[in-house]
């Protein structure tokens, strides 16, 4: 295995993005001896409870794992060392050619079990974000630990000077004189503490600020991070979302195209723009919601509205995960398809990555996609992913 594969795994454990890694791997490390993560896992099966899932970009030579046309597939990666990740690992897709078998052979499941129905749950989602995962397995009836729903340290490191900026008016106007404002840096020791969930006098002091009972405050902490989440998440689309759209208005397949064909391009581009842009506005009402409470709570000094707010306001994370996912995913597969140095796609190529692009907007979680047939072969192989 190349050393450029090999290191990939290890960064992934510390800077992969919230929305594409869901790493079983750090879960247990940091709580598997607890009574909740026994109590409650995602996962029964011993291993897979443990490896790394990414909603993964397909590379040309993995598109054969599938019978049916995808552009992004959810990987499943089980770590050779797991107490070394430098040493690489094997790694499956769900879903790829002779899925049943697979299972079996690497967990020995069948596609009836409790296990395998929640790896095509996984399967359905636009992106992983520890919001919209939770909300959708809750809606699907399934519980797991609290511990299974963190930002990864990456997204946490990244969000960091964002949610400074959105939590200071609460520290200066909100917190007052409870919270001590003589220690360094008041606003990043508590919005270190926001990201990390860590259960600690800072904030056990939000939950009385906010006058939740001490098993309301979890949960209003949780909600809490996930708005900060969407509302740096959406923040970065903004920036981005208008140069891709305008890249698929104009973008040109090589070779000649015949009528039928071109008017079926010139459709999709609409309906894809159309799309973006119904998303991000409807991202943008919906996180509105959560502006106007926080203000109450910063500038009219009701913390009950925000409190109210934040513990009914789960619900809206399936929908914003869907739709701001469906644009990342958007965002992130055009830029690494037409990088400098690529070849144009031709016509069907375009033609598919349009249809994807159009599911992925249209229905979100729910979305069907092409059906997913067995094909030739299927073993794990070794492998990281990107």
């Amino acid at each position: 295995m190349r050393d450029r594969t090999i290191r990939n795994l290890a960064h992934l454990q510390t800077s992969g993005s919230s929305a594409r890694l869901l790493n079983l791997h750090r879960v247990h490390r940091e709580h598997g001896r607890t009574p909740e993560w026994a109590a409650e896992p995602l996962f029964r099966d011993r291993l897979l409870n443990r490896a790394l899932i990414v909603k993964h970009r397909l590379r040309r030579d993995e598109l054969q794992r599938f019978r049916g046309r995808r552009f992004v597939a959810t990987k499943i990666i089980l770590p050779i060392d797991p107490d070394d990740l430098s040493a690489g690992g094997r790694y499956m897709f769900v879903g790829q050619a002779e899925y049943p078998r697979t299972l079996a052979q690497n967990f020995g499941l069948r596609l009836e079990d409790e296990d395998a129905r929640r790896l095509e749950l996984l399967d359905r989602l636009p992106a992983l974000d520890p919001f919209l995962l939770r909300e959708y397995l809750r809606g699907h009836g399934v519980e797991a630990a609290g511990c299974y729903f963190d930002l990864s340290p990456g997204d946490a490191e990244r969000m960091k000077a964002f949610v400074n900026r959105e939590i200071a008016p609460l520290v200066d106007l909100s917190l007052g004189d409870e919270f001590d404002l003589a220690i360094e840096n008041p606003v990043g020791r508590l919005t270190a503490r926001i990201l990390s969930s860590e259960s600690d006098r800072d904030l056990a002091l939000l939950g009385r600020t906010f006058r939740m009972a001490p098993a309301q405050y979890r949960e209003g902490v949780f909600c809490w991070k996930g708005f900060l989440y969407y509302k740096w998440m959406l923040s970065r689309i903004v920036a981005e979302v208008a140069e891709v759209a305008e890249a698929v208005r104009t973008v040109r397949p090589q070779g000649r195209l015949d009528a039928a064909v071109s008017a079926g391009l010139d459709r999709s581009r609409t309906q894809i723009r159309d799309r973006i842009i119904e998303a991000c506005e409807a991202s943008t009402l919906m996180l509105a919601t959560y502006d106007r409470a926080y203000e109450a709570l910063v500038v009219g000094g009701r913390p009950e509205g925000f409190r109210d707010f934040l513990l009914r306001a789960p619900g809206l994370f399936a929908r914003l995960g869907e739709r701001l996912g469906a644009i990342e995913h958007i965002i992130s597969f055009w830029r690494y398809r037409f990088q400098r140095g690529k070849t144009q796609p031709d016509a069907g190529e375009l033609m598919e990555l349009f249809a994807d692009f159009e599911i992925s907007l249209g229905g979100g979680a729910g979305a069907s996609r092409p059906a997913l047939l067995p094909a030739p072969r299927l073993l794990p192989a070794p492998g990281l992913a990107a």
